[in-house]
């Protein structure tokens, strides 16, 4: 495998139509409500695809230098791991994509605020070196929050709330149009991606030390736990509905969630981790056609 391929590979590309899902949605609140702007859209998705690509490769070092990904591991084979990328090699794609994913966050706060307002400019800042910070500490260091069961709370809040409500205040300059309950949804959806992946890897983290909620739960727990977050996510995307839908189609983003109700079948059924692999993607795939669906619906 060339370095090319090596380094598409630690960046993890499936992982990136999900982490865009949140931009997507937060621009079908803001088209709904005459605010959208093609500019700060395109830049909050390339500032996003930064922060994503920039946590998968601080991942690939984090569980790599602490051994967590070793010959137990059921997913994909890491960058690191495979002898691919050094950590070196890591370390300096780590810093390029930091300092590329801020650049970006810079030209986006200021295609949304221009010079008239330099509070929320620093803000919004501030919550990029904190989306930095978060990316990286996932897994690395010793006190990676990823290891002390704490990751679905920074996914949850990361993907869901500060992505969707902070994006849409981006476009608006306000959090109004009742966009908190598919901030919701979305970060329970991207929590769930996260849930089935600590679920496959549940044994060979429990082996590591690696404590993600899936290891603390344990086997049974876990699986009611990814229904909680499946089914809390339906209702705040029925509540959504309710409040600010008032023509049948645009409830047509409902369909998202007939695969995402086929992965609850799937697992309580299945016995064997390896079998939960293909889950991610039907549970990411579903989250990003919500996304598309609610962006379609306004468009037509």
């Amino acid at each position: 495998m060339t370095k090319v391929r090596a380094w598409i590979s630690a960046a993890r590309l499936r992982t990136l139509p999900l982490s865009i899902s949140g931009i997507i949605a937060a621009g079908a609140a803001a088209y709904a409500v005459n605010q959208f702007s093609i500019l700060v859209f395109i830049l909050a998705i390339l500032t996003t695809l930064g922060f994503q690509i920039l946590s998968n490769f601080a991942n690939d070092y984090g569980d790599g230098v602490k051994g967590t990904d070793n010959a137990n591991r059921v997913g994909p084979a890491r960058a690191l791991q495979s002898g691919l990328l050094t950590r070196k090699e890591l370390k300096v794609g780590m810093a390029i994509t930091v300092l590329v994913t801020l650049l970006l966050a810079s030209m986006l706060i200021f295609a949304a605020f221009g010079m008239e307002n330099f509070v929320l400019s620093i803000v919004f800042f501030n919550l990029g070196i904190a989306a930095v910070i978060a990316a990286i500490t996932y897994t690395v260091g010793k006190k990676a929050y990823g290891y002390r069961a704490m990751g679905d709370l920074f996914v949850f809040i990361f993907f869901g709330i500060v992505g969707v409500m902070g994006c849409y205040f981006l476009f608006t300059e306000s959090l109004g149009n009742f966009v908190l309950f598919p901030a919701i949804t979305i970060g329970l959806l991207s929590t769930a991606v996260l849930n089935l992946n600590n679920m496959r890897d549940r044994e060979a983290d429990a082996l590591v030390n690696k404590n993600t909620l899936a290891v603390v739960l344990g086997g049974t727990r876990v699986k009611r736990y990814h229904a909680l977050l499946i089914l809390a996510a339906l209702i705040s995307t029925l509540l959504y509905f309710l409040l600010n839908a008032y023509r049948p189609i645009q409830y047509m983003p409902l369909l998202a969630f007939v695969p995402l109700l086929l992965n609850l079948i799937k697992v309580f059924k299945v016995k064997s981790p390896v079998l939960l692999d293909p889950e991610l993607k039907k549970v990411a795939l579903s989250t990003f056609l919500f996304s598309i669906l609610l962006f379609v619906v306004q468009l037509l």
